[in-house]
């Protein structure tokens, strides 16, 4: 195709897709450049001659803009002003019920390392010491290629399906739900003698395995994540930490609309500058004691220098953890309570991001990953 019909196709598509393909049927990766060095089409130095550059790139723009915003639908539902919009979740059963006892020998619990919903499901488990046979936490690896549907796979080495042997987790949806339709997300916990599914929505798992017991005698040793006389400002402080904080950074991340970007980012900003305010006088989220408060808002913490700032651009992609002195010092401490540092693969976690979500990062390039040193956990 000769530049001047590329150029007329830019110009008079009458979608931006076409655009898209057009410029791809063009070819030409040398761009018309001597010596190797790669032009891409090369259009704004040639063929701008015939038509203003401002055409040119207006149209590409807009081009790229609609199929970036399609990909992102697809990735995060969206609302009609552009703002992400959360799925609903499909089980909600509870431990404790006639049909999900209380029991040990039961429960499999599984979830992927990059995802911060999943690790706030595995911090009650590590923080209370859940043995194996109270819950079985299977690890899942994101790998959407080999995936049938969602991200999510067992590769063997990092963890098996151990009920159904699946291949993925959407085959693990499919062998609990037949003909499951909808989005297969982790965390997931299900019941291996009923071979049915409990629950998949993080808070609900959260509050299931900090009040469980598991036919333990020893209860009583275990850390009280959600005492009773803290439990309504727990139940507080959770509504806008989430609000503002975990899905604040993916409602930054995922907008597609300038003014649901700065509502978002707002929203993380206010509730940094609040966890700081919180933290200037008293050592956890809802006083002196480390609750489900801290556990709900350590993943997004944890994350955020690594990803949700510079990617997602949560509150500015210019704002860092260690930019809020108290939020710090109480990072520190979290990462000090047992369990906690076993809880997450922070290369790994920071990692995925950049692999994973293409429409974020097209080019795939992964930056040098920040360690726990790097924040200033080490």
């Amino acid at each position: 195709m000769s530049y001047f019909r590329l150029l007329l196709v830019i110009s008079i598509c009458p979608t931006p897709i076409h655009t898209l393909a057009a410029l791809a049927a063009g070819g030409g990766g040398g761009g018309g450049g001597g010596g190797g060095i790669d032009k891409g089409f090369n259009i704004l130095e040639t063929a701008s001659r015939l038509v203003p550059q401002g055409a040119i790139v207006g149209t590409t723009k807009e081009s790229w803009k609609f199929v970036w915003q399609r990909m992102m639908a697809e990735l995060a539902p969206q609302d009609q002003t552009g703002s992400y919009t959360r799925p609903s979740y499909s089980f909600q059963g509870k431990i404790g019920s006639l049909a999900f006892p209380d029991e040990a020998d039961r429960y499999v619990l599984y979830v992927g390392n990059p995802c911060p919903w999943c690790h706030r499901t595995k911090l009650v488990c590590n923080v209370r010491k859940l043995s194996t046979r109270e819950v079985e936490v299977v690890q899942l690896v994101d790998d959407p290629l080999k995936a049938s549907r969602g991200g999510w796979i067992f590769d063997g080495s990092r963890g098996k399906d151990p009920i159904f042997n699946s291949r993925d987790l959407f085959e693990l949806y499919n062998r609990l739900s037949p003909g499951f339709k909808g989005r297969c997300t982790a965390p997931l916990l299900v019941d291996r003698k009923s071979k049915k599914a409990v629950s998949n929505e993080s808070s609900d798992i959260v509050r299931m395995l900090e009040e469980a017991k598991f036919q333990r005698k020893d209860v009583g040793a275990d850390m009280e994540l959600y005492p009773s006389q803290l439990a309504a400002k727990i139940d507080a402080t959770n509504d806008w930490v989430y609000k503002q904080l975990n899905n604040g950074v993916y409602r930054c991340g995922f907008s597609t609309r300038q003014d649901a970007y700065n509502a978002a980012s707002r929203d993380v900003r206010n509730g940094l500058d609040r966890c700081e305010e919180i933290l200037a006088t008293q050592d956890f989220l809802c006083g002196d004691t480390f609750t489900e408060a801290d556990i709900r808002l350590l993943p997004t913490i944890l994350r955020f220098d690594g990803v949700y700032s510079p990617l997602f651009k949560a509150g500015g992609s210019h704002l860092r953890v260690r930019d809020y002195p108290n939020l710090h010092n109480w990072l520190r401490k979290c990462w000090n309570i047992d369990g906690v540092r076993e809880s997450i693969d922070l290369k790994d976690a920071n990692e995925s991001y950049y692999k994973q979500l293409f429409p974020l990062n097209p080019g795939g390039i992964v930056p040098t990953s920040i360690t726990a040193k790097d924040i200033g956990l080490e």
